[in-house]
């Protein structure tokens, strides 16, 4: 796995090994990869985006390559193009909208037809909003809108996420994205302020509406919705946005920090409303169990189809949400059609 160290890192690495994997922690930080190699009795492979032949030899008898490296704008590219030329899958946990749109559009076609498997945003972002948003679609083949909003009870930003923030916000300069119509819009006035029903006992509360995430890009790419958004409760904008709040620390024996969140996602269709939600603690912490349980289902022969494919496009979405737990809550609440 590239970029192990990190902090979301540190989670998967110890979620494989639970799982009876055997990590082979890389990344450019040899001092890093050493301390955490010894900790965990591994070998380590030091490896740079710059320098292709390290990341050949980074995945050199390996079966399969997640990537944690933030910013993926840097990362992706390079570490799918080894992985095309070790022929093995590659998934990563992505959170930048313009590294996971240049996935689906730069490799799309050439994935498909190398038989290769790619899951971009196979995270907390991206990963479990389109995979509620699948279970919630159930049966139906089109529907007007989904909207996945989130409420977190605090946002204490990693320095990948900030790092990760200020690349965006470099390649997107003072414009926002919004997917409306079935296309992107480029939009410069401020995102509205609006409020959100969740499920009890959370309920209502203030969000910060088109506070466009990764699901956004993932949700499109299979299911037939022209307008998708999602929302931000306003606690965590503000403090994600805030240079001072600090990184997240460990509350509990597996470095949970105690931040709590729940998902909702909602797909209307007409007069029809279909609703699929899960809670729980550490958006960090929990994107090690989807990753993993992604990387064990491409591995066993469970997913749907090849190339460039989302969580809810290339995995039963139901069954996924429902292996997930002890790790989430889980209400489906889907009506008849």
């Amino acid at each position: 796995m590239f970029g192990a160290y990190g902090h979301t890192g540190r989670f998967v690495l110890a979620e494989l090994a639970a799982r009876g994997f055997v990590p082979v922690p890389s990344g450019r930080n040899a001092q890093a990869l050493r301390e955490l190699a010894d900790e965990h009795g591994l070998e380590a492979r030091v490896a740079s985006v710059e320098d292709p032949a390290s990341l050949d030899g980074a995945l050199s008898g390996t079966v399969a390559v997640i990537n944690c490296a933030g910013p993926f704008a840097t990362t992706t590219g390079p570490v799918i193009e080894a992985a095309l030329r070790a022929k093995i899958p590659y998934l990563d946990v992505a959170a930048e909208l313009e590294a996971n749109l240049d996935t689906f559009a730069h490799y799309r076609e050439r994935a498909r037809e190398a038989g290769a498997v790619i899951v971009p945003a196979m995270a907390f972002f991206g990963g479990l909003g389109d995979l509620l948003a699948t279970a919630a679609m159930g049966d139906w083949t089109t529907a007007d809108e989904a909207h996945i909003a989130y409420a977190l009870s605090s946002w204490h930003p990693t320095t990948g996420t900030r790092l990760s923030g200020a690349v965006s916000r470099e390649r997107r300069g003072d414009v926002r994205l919004r997917y409306r119509g079935g296309q992107w819009e480029q939009r410069t006035d401020a995102a509205p302020t609006l409020r959100w029903t969740f499920p009890e006992p959370t309920g209502v509360r203030e969000v910060i509406g088109e506070f466009t995430m990764a699901d956004v890009v993932t949700v499109p790419q299979h299911l037939s919705i022209p307008d998708v958004t999602t929302y931000m409760t306003t606690e965590a904008v503000r403090d994600v946005a805030a240079a001072h709040t600090p990184a997240p620390t460990a509350a509990d024996a597996g470095g949970r920090s105690d931040q709590t969140f729940l998902v909702d996602a909602v797909v209307r269709s007409g007069g029809t409303e279909r609703r699929a939600t899960a809670g729980g603690q550490d958006i960090y912490a929990v994107t090690a169990p989807l990753v993993v349980e992604a990387l064990e289902r491409v591995l066993t022969g469970r997913a749907k189809t090849i190339g460039v494919a989302s969580a809810g496009e290339i995995f039963d979405a139901p069954d996924f949400l429902h292996a997930l737990a002890p790790h989430i809550t889980l209400d489906l609440h889907l009506p008849n059609a």
